[in-house]
């Protein structure tokens, strides 16, 4: 068979690869290769695969839980769309370009994993098929399913939940027929045989039994048991508005590993309100918690960036103090916030954003860290990668700030400051209304940044 790699990486070979002797096959290790078909196709949800849950894409979620299966090799996907192509690599995933007569609406799951093995330039015992349409993959329930299927324990092993489910179907006069069960007997629930549903999740393989078959289901099946939480399925958008939702109240961090904190300003150093005098000045609360989280990013050389929509001297000050950047009078966050990630050589997957509002949804599709405040809008909140315990203005930065971690050698003291102000040079003598601010970007710690590569 000759094996044509289009994998990328590693870089195309045209190698012949036979299959080993019986000595060669009993030394060797056993191999396992994880292949995730993402076409790019969906008509349900266009570019399903590419969709977030708690801030995280779909596909990038399947990629992850492959990764940390120890037994697992390596990881491929199959696709068709540059874009998804490009997630794919972003997560760590290798990538098989697949030819457009199996990236049909008809082409079957197997056509790609046959295609996929064909040019991966040398042989796996188990092949791994994962679906992007299933966000909580427990990567031991994989582990246990490669165990069994490497230990010659079966040929196929698939994820599937226990389902106690009456099930019927319509015959050709539209009345209700029973499906597997006596429509006049009603045994109880516990006295039932156990029945499964497949989630669709995964499926492992012997991999020259799916070759020889063509299909994923040959030779001894088994079932690799997984709790009714890991068995959501994505088919639609009310599917996914579900998962959202569950996954923005289980999932929590424990580390933010970025190399970069940008936030709001207003919900998120502040309870989102203000006092206004006679005058019209205005005046915020915030946490004096919040500075101490962000002295100690500061200190350590992490960049910080305060973006904010609204133009209030009030903003300035409070970075100024802070010693960080500060952009505001924004209308598009996601464009400032590319250019700020690209002029500080940042990869944007490790950069956080904390917001609190939906015209923070569009710094959360920037960036690999999009996190909300305990008490941000319900669409932040099902965007968001992480969601704080605590609500805006009242230790929301500080505990962000906590989590993201820094060396613990970094106490030296901050530089004098030398910070351009977005107001004016005479500003400390008249403070000049929001309408002779303009939104521009203050860069504070230009200084700190030479041992950025240190701590990131």
């Amino acid at each position: 068979m000759n094996y044509q790699s289009t994998l990328t990486p590693p870089a195309p070979t045209d190698r012949v690869a036979t299959a080993p002797a019986d000595n060669e096959s009993a030394a060797r290790p056993h191999r396992a290769v994880a292949i995730i078909p993402a076409r790019g196709g969906s008509k349900g949800i266009p570019l399903k695969n590419l969709q977030k849950v708690a801030g995280v894409s779909l596909l990038a979620r399947a990629i992850n839980a492959a990764k940390s299966t120890p037994s697992i090799d390596r990881v491929v996907v199959s696709t068709d769309h540059e874009g998804i192509a490009a997630e794919a690599i972003r997560a760590g995933a290798e990538v098989s370009h697949r030819p457009a007569d199996i990236a049909g609406d008809t082409a079957t799951s197997e056509s790609a994993l046959i295609y996929t093995l064909a040019s991966l330039g040398e042989e796996f015992d188990t092949t791994v098929f994962m679906q992007c349409t299933s966000p909580f993959i427990d990567s031991a329930s994989i582990a246990n399913a490669v165990a069994a299927v490497r230990d010659g324990e079966s040929d196929v092993v698939f994820s599937a939940v226990e389902d106690h489910s009456f099930l019927w179907r319509l015959d050709e006069g539209e009345s209700a027929v029973a499906v597997g069960h006596e429509a006049s007997f009603r045994p109880r629930r516990q006295d039932r045989a156990k029945h499964y549903n497949e989630t669709g999740a995964f499926y492992v393989m012997r991999t020259d039994g799916l070759i020889e078959h063509g299909h994923r289901f040959f030779g001894r099946v088994t079932i690799e048991e997984v709790p009714p939480e890991h068995a959501r399925e994505i088919d639609d958008m009310s599917d996914l508005s579900l998962v959202r939702a569950i996954a923005s109240t289980q999932e929590t961090a424990q580390v933010i590993d970025v190399d970069a904190l940008v936030t709001d300003f207003d919900g998120v150093h502040t309870d989102d309100g203000a006092y206004v005098d006679e005058d019209g000045n205005e005046q915020v609360r915030v946490h004096r918690g919040d500075g101490m989280g962000v002295s100690r990013l500061v200190k350590s050389g992490v960049p910080v960036m305060i973006l904010s929509k609204e133009r209030n001297p009030v903003v300035t000050r409070r970075a100024e103090k802070l010693h960080v950047d500060v952009t505001q009078g924004v209308d598009n966050k996601s464009k400032v916030l590319a250019s700020w990630i690209e002029e500080q050589g940042l990869d944007a997957a490790r950069v956080a954003y904390v917001g609190n509002d939906i015209n923070d949804l569009e710094a959360f599709d920037v960036v690999g860290w999009p996190i909300a405040v305990a008490d941000a809008h319900p669409k932040v909140l099902a965007a968001a990668r992480v969601v704080l315990d605590r609500p805006g203005g009242k230790g929301a930065v500080r505990e962000v700030c906590d989590l993201i971690p820094v060396p613990n050698s970094a106490t030296e003291q901050l530089p004098a400051r030398t910070l351009t102000s977005v107001l004016s040079s005479d500003s400390h003598h008249k403070q000049p209304s929001i309408q002779q601010q303009q939104p521009l970007l203050t860069n504070h710690a230009e200084g700190l940044r030479t041992n950025r590569k240190q701590v990131s």
